[in-house]
């Protein structure tokens, strides 16, 4: 699917310690994907992993969602993973408050930092909001001013809506709220198109071949000069043929006296290989894709 993103947007493969992101879906089956991928990712790079899901679905069926092929009774047993509510969050008190809530997720930070993990992540579904009788404007306040949580880079977060539960234009808020905004599924791709460029997002393979190219020719007739900054390293997968199309595209479009593209070092070399070395104005700027 093609999916509209900003100069935020962020495959949830690369979010990282220190990430406030938003997440948002509108079936039950889309809504355990990505919360999916950031479990699992947090579970083998030694972090703790926190699930509050929705307050209407039991902690099994949540686990069956998340771990639809097993692997996580260890992290269980050794509590790496667990299953929580905003109710248990902030017990003993019974209505919810910033401070108390923010707190204690700096308190479970701690814990999970002297338990020997790297770090804490944690996924909030927001239909806790219904469930405690939260006014959506507090919530607001609290997803827009809790840059404290994740500024020493111990602790990440997802926040994900319903969009059948919300508003159209507190989603939208609450995405343009947060410092982090999420590609809705594993394996879309998004482009951002700016003045001297494309930014690409996702997964770039046969199943979104037709965006890509579609984005790279866009991106040629927007630019305003004779450059072009091509920006491949929000990409978390970047097929052969897909790399190939990018350097067809660079050589048949002759307006351009220099294409820079800016990757990882491994879709540098994947690029290298399908002849990039062999179109003079294609410079190969290789950046480290280990934060933002």
């Amino acid at each position: 699917m093609t999916v509209p993103v900003d100069a935020k947007t962020l495959a949830v493969e690369h979010m990282r310690l220190g990430d406030h992101a938003f997440a948002h879906y509108a079936d039950d089956d889309t809504r355990w994907e990505v919360l999916g991928v950031f479990a699992r990712l947090g579970l083998a790079r030694k972090e703790k992993v926190v699930i509050m899901a929705d307050p209407g679905v039991p902690h099994d069926q949540a686990l069956q969602r998340l771990f639809p092929d097993g692997g996580a009774e260890g992290p269980l047993k050794r509590g790496q993973l667990h299953f929580s509510s905003m109710r248990e969050l902030i017990f003993p008190q019974h209505n919810f408050t910033a401070e108390r809530q923010m707190g204690r997720l700096r308190e479970e930070t701690y814990r999970a930092r002297a338990e020997g993990y790297a770090g804490l992540r944690s996924v909030i579904d927001m239909a806790w909001v219904a469930d405690l009788g939260m006014d959506v404007e507090g919530v607001m306040h609290r997803e827009t001013h809790a840059e404290a949580l994740f500024a020493d880079s111990m602790y990440a977060e997802i926040c994900t809506y319903d969009r059948r539960r919300f508003a159209p234009e507190t989603v939208e808020a609450m995405r343009v709220g947060h410092p982090v905004a999420l590609l809705e599924r594993p394996g879309d791709l998004g482009s951002f198109h700016f003045d001297h460029g494309l930014r690409l997002v996702g997964e770039a393979d046969w199943s979104t071949r037709e965006q890509w190219c579609s984005a790279l020719q866009t991106a040629s007739c927007r630019a305003k000069d004779q450059s072009l900054l091509v920006d491949l390293t929000p990409l978390s997968f970047l097929s052969v043929t897909c790399a190939a199309d990018l350097l067809g595209h660079i050589s048949r479009d002759c307006r351009f006296q220099q294409v820079q593209v800016r990757c990882s070092p491994f879709n540098a070399a994947l690029l290298r290989r399908v002849g990039a070395l062999q179109i003079d104005r294609v410079v190969l700027v290789e950046t480290e894709v280990t934060g933002r």
